[in-house]
């Protein structure tokens, strides 16, 4: 039988718990947190809820449930601002214009016309995995009253718009940073105090992305395009090659065979989903790389200069300071000395 909840748009941890007394399992309350784990006649998985300062919220869903579950907001007067990133099998999401099916690493950003429902509808017997965010922007006004003025315009209408009146929306894929952050936030293992440090800052670093995001792609309205799934497939691979082998020197056109497209076509995905070249982010990963090594390793300039295939120091030392404003060797004597200070 399908699990069906409706909602108001209420405090984020109100979701989870009455989702939770309609398949009637238990859930645990600590501090900022609500979670439960579904039932074993249901399925397996979970549904977390922390609420922030500012009403901000999120919902971490990962489960494969043997019922189909469906998701409603209510008609309400006041309406937060959404973000929901599907990390796994296809979401449907429904309002009173759109009928829309959500991809792996694809997003929305949307906001219901007052009296407006909204429904998100998930497949029994597939993994389903989501990340959601959702802000008051009444509470929110506070925490950027100062900076709304300089705010691009989209954003200045989005944000100041306080009770949510008029209806939005906004389609995309996400790029491959904020899933990367998005497992940062579910990978964390401190406790209390650091953790929830750790979590809210990681949200608004998702957060920040994704409407940096969104302001780009708004100013270059001609630049909208739509990857397949198989598509975003290879270029992942073609990602994880970059990581796995970056001691080695490779060409886009080498890159590109390897993963099954042609060069366009991964230049075009690296753009869309990363807003730079694959050059640019295999260059960004190695120096960032190096930096880890200075920071963690025993190794020596030079060598962490071949490590990351890179044959010349100087090149190497040129591309490090660009990045971050210091030569390698400068760089390792500040932490260093940042070091021994805290010792």
């Amino acid at each position: 039988m399908p699990i069906s909840q409706t909602l108001k748009h209420d405090v984020i941890k109100n979701i989870v718990l009455k989702l939770s007394k309609t398949i009637n399992t238990d859930y645990e309350e600590d501090n900022n947190e609500l979670c439960f784990d579904f039932p074993k006649n249901i399925g397996d998985g979970y549904f977390k809820a922390i609420e922030f300062d500012f009403g901000v919220g999120i919902i971490i869903a990962d489960f494969l449930i043997n019922e189909n579950l469906s998701i409603t907001f209510e008609k309400d007067k006041i309406n937060p601002l959404k973000f929901f990133f599907n990390l796994d099998t296809e979401v449907k999401f429904k309002d009173s214009e759109n009928d829309l099916k959500l991809n792996r690493l694809e997003s929305l950003l949307v906001s219901p016309a007052t009296n407006e429902a909204q429904t998100f509808n998930f497949n029994k017997n597939k993994p389903n995995t989501f990340f959601y965010i959702q802000i008051n922007r009444k509470l929110f006004e506070e925490k950027i009253e100062k900076f709304i003025g300089d705010m691009d315009e989209d954003l200045e209408t989005l944000f100041r718009d306080l009770n949510g009146i008029n209806k939005f929306h906004f389609k995309s894929y996400y790029s491959l940073e904020i899933a990367e952050l998005i497992e940062d936030f579910k990978s964390c293992d401190l406790t209390d105090f650091m953790q929830s440090v750790y979590l809210e800052g990681k949200t608004y670093e998702i957060i920040t992305q994704y409407l940096n995001q969104f302001t780009k792609k708004n100013n270059n309205p001609g630049k909208h395009k739509l990857l397949r799934k198989a598509t975003v497939s290879k270029i992942e691979e073609a990602v994880q090659i970059i990581k796995n082998e970056i001691d080695v020197r490779i060409s886009v056109n080498a890159l590109a065979k390897r993963v099954g497209l042609n060069q366009n076509t991964l230049q075009a995905g690296f753009k869309l989903l990363f807003s730079t070249s694959v050059n640019e982010y295999i260059r960004d990963h190695k120096i960032e790389y190096a930096k880890n090594l200075l920071e963690n390793s025993e190794l020596n300039i030079t060598e962490i200069t071949y490590k990351i295939g890179i044959n010349s120091r100087s090149y190497f030392s040129k591309l490090f300071k660009t990045k971050y404003g210091l030569s390698p060797k400068q760089y390792l004597t500040q932490f260093r000395k940042n070091e021994n200070k805290s010792a």
